[in-house]
């Protein structure tokens, strides 16, 4: 699959970016002792900013913030709303009604909305923002865990395990938790750019990094300001897009990759 051979690329291309960071930015990321606004030159490869900050060291500590992260704040709205869909969908009655009924709540409200309220309560920082979107990002995967056990615990091995005696914390960790990893995956690659996305919206915004802080949404949104000089929000905007491509690359080849019926197509074609 070509496209997932290039999502695997770019994302260890900004892997080593993240690892070897200080070691290839060329200047500090906060120092201001360049000219001001200078365009893309030998010597500042993306320019300078509006107080005289080499662009493409703050872009490459930027992917040091951005995308460690927003796997942060995958694996969190996962272990929240994985626990949560998990146990609606195995005990059901009243305890799935109460909880999708939260759910459905927090889905009544556009998630860029509820981000930015949540974030603006707070107060602009890093942190808040993570909260933020935790906040907003949890019900998905709870809908679709929740989904998935209604569709494995009537089956026959989760039968036996009760008939031998097994707890429901024994069952959905060991019986059925490693028969829904596959779509859980998808959903996780699927939601690290729509993460990134958020973060840098809740920064261009000024909900989320504080200056001086090199964050791509906070540099775009800088940029966004001086428009002419088009290399203080290009860099930085190019970044977001390359990374979130990435991550949704992958995870359209794994979910075709991990879908029988889709699988069973692709190989019929390359025959």
């Amino acid at each position: 699959r070509p496209l997932a051979v290039v999502g695997i690329v770019i994302v260890v291309f900004w892997t080593f970016i993240i690892i070897f960071g200080p070691l290839l930015a060329p200047y500090d990321p906060l120092a201001q002792d360049s000219p001001r606004f200078l365009p893309p030159s030998p010597e500042h490869w993306f320019g300078t900013d509006g107080v005289g900050r080499d662009v493409l060291s703050r872009v490459i500590y930027g992917a040091r913030i951005s995308i460690p992260i927003a796997l942060l704040l995958v694996a969190l709205s996962l272990i929240i709303g994985a626990t949560v869909g998990a146990i609606a969908g195995y005990f059901g009655g009243k305890v799935d009604a109460i909880l999708m009924r939260v759910v459905d709540l927090f889905f009544a409200f556009p998630a860029i909305i509820l981000a930015m309220a949540v974030a603006a309560a707070l107060g602009p920082s890093l942190l808040n923002a993570v909260l933020a979107i935790v906040v907003v990002s949890w019900p998905a995967y709870a809908r679709v865990t929740r989904s998935l056990v209604l569709g494995l615990r009537d089956s026959n091995f989760i039968a036996a395990s009760r008939l031998i005696g097994a707890s429901s914390m024994r069952t959905l960790v060991r019986d059925i938790a490693p028969n829904i990893l596959g779509p859980i995956a998808v959903i996780c690659t699927l939601e690290l750019g729509a993460a990134i996305l958020l973060l840098s919206g809740l920064s261009y915004l000024g909900l989320g990094a504080v200056p001086p802080t090199p964050e791509w949404g906070a540099m775009v949104s800088e940029g966004s300001r001086v428009f002419y000089n088009y290399w203080v929000a290009l860099f930085p905007g190019l970044a977001i897009l390359s990374i979130v491509l990435a991550f949704n690359f992958i995870g359209d080849s794994l979910r075709d990759a991990l879908d029988p019926r889709t699988s069973r197509a692709v190989q019929a074609t390359e025959l």
